[in-house]
């Protein structure tokens, strides 16, 4: 593949386009070459980042979504953006003189999205911050005794699934309890950042930019918050539906596969590899329940379950049986009321959807 490019700074799309190609293709070489001869004809590093790698990474997600990438094309192709971000960072252009403070950048626990992180470690780095960057799935305990010993004024934490917002609670807690402010970001946190104020970070950015901005402003250090906990900063936590959930999570799942058949006629027909794709898809629908009752939010389940609707439909999978597993949930929570709650809520959304023809369902 031909990696010469002619182009000026601001033409973005053309650098993209010849991208995903390079990127669909797994031709890593390809990829890197047209990247790096842009550098060598004056597109800047950050513009390289932000407008040129990351938009096709998000192509990549949309693309997987309506099943027009495999998970292993998916991966294939994150693969070669993190090749590609890291021979740009030993690009002659990339390396300006350290002039601010230190800053670590982490993924929270059993976040394994690393890209995101990675771009605003490398932003970071390009505009003169002094970057400690820990990668992806960081333990909250190994987090604070970098802290302790690296000397960083400030963390970012970066967590794209909803469902790691416990995680990334108490590692905003730990970090702040040692008085170090958290910057939050990641699509996790909400577009508009509620679940970053919700959980007591001490600023939110949507993007690299936004975050670069927010951090030449300042962000004050924390109060130290020795003896806080979760329940402090949400107290709703205090009914312990949420911890009922998300330890009872197996037990849930077998009880609503026990009563599918019966529901939804169509799983006497299933393989047995569409069954465990089943169970899996019903943990997802548990995880996000038990997540919505953390956060007291209707809408974290309301839209993992529109989203799994579209995703299956996009793979003729039948969607209808989203519908009596919520309706089996609802049965064995009646006792809940916030579980309730939720369950009701998501109810009519999702009705909307399956109405307007997403009629497919739990098995990916």
């Amino acid at each position: 593949m031909n990696t010469c490019v002619t182009t000026g700074t601001d033409d973005f799309q053309g650098l993209r386009d010849q991208l995903w190609t390079a990127v669909t293709e797994r031709d890593e070489h390809a990829a890197a070459g047209i990247v790096l001869t842009a550098l060598d004809g004056g597109l800047d590093a950050e513009s390289a980042l932000l407008d040129v790698i990351a938009p096709i990474q998000r192509k990549v997600g949309t693309e997987w979504a309506a099943n027009r990438l495999t998970v292993a094309e998916e991966h294939a192709a994150s693969a070669i953006a993190e090749r590609v971000i890291a021979a740009l960072a030993h690009h002659p252009s990339t390396r300006p003189v350290p002039r601010l403070g230190r800053i670590t950048v982490a993924c929270v626990d059993r976040e394994w999205h690393v890209l995101p992180a990675r771009l605003l470690a490398e932003v970071l780095s390009l505009r003169g911050w002094r970057v400690d960057f820990l990668g992806a799935q960081v333990p909250t305990t190994h987090l604070i005794a970098h802290l302790h010993t690296s000397g960083a004024a400030i963390v970012a934490l970066s967590s794209s699934l909803p469902t790691r917002l416990p995680t990334a609670h108490a590692a905003i807690t730990a970090c702040q309890a040692v008085g170090v402010p958290v910057l939050a970001g990641g699509a996790a946190f909400g577009r508009d950042g509620r679940y970053a104020r919700l959980l007591g970070a001490n600023a939110w950015a949507p993007d690299a930019r936004t975050a670069a901005l927010r951090l030449a402003d300042g962000i004050p250090a924390p109060d130290m918050a020795v003896g806080r906990t979760q329940v402090d900063d949400l107290p709703h936590l205090a009914d312990q539906e949420y911890t009922y959930v998300a330890r009872n999570q197996g037990l849930l799942v077998r009880e609503v596969m026990a009563q599918m058949e019966s529901r939804f006629p169509a799983m006497k027909s299933y393989t047995d590899r569409q069954r465990e794709h089943t169970a899996e898809d019903i943990a997802h629908i548990v995880d996000h329940l038990a997540i919505g009752l953390y956060t007291d939010d209707d809408d974290l389940l309301t839209t993992f379950l529109t989203w799994t609707a579209g995703i299956l439909t996009a793979r003729d999978v039948p969607a209808r049986s989203l519908r009596p597993a919520l309706d089996v949930l609802a049965a064995e929570l009646q006792d809940f009321p916030r579980c309730v709650r939720l369950l009701d809520h998501a109810r009519l959304p999702l009705d909307a959807t399956l109405a307007a023809g997403h009629t497919s369902g739990v098995t990916a």
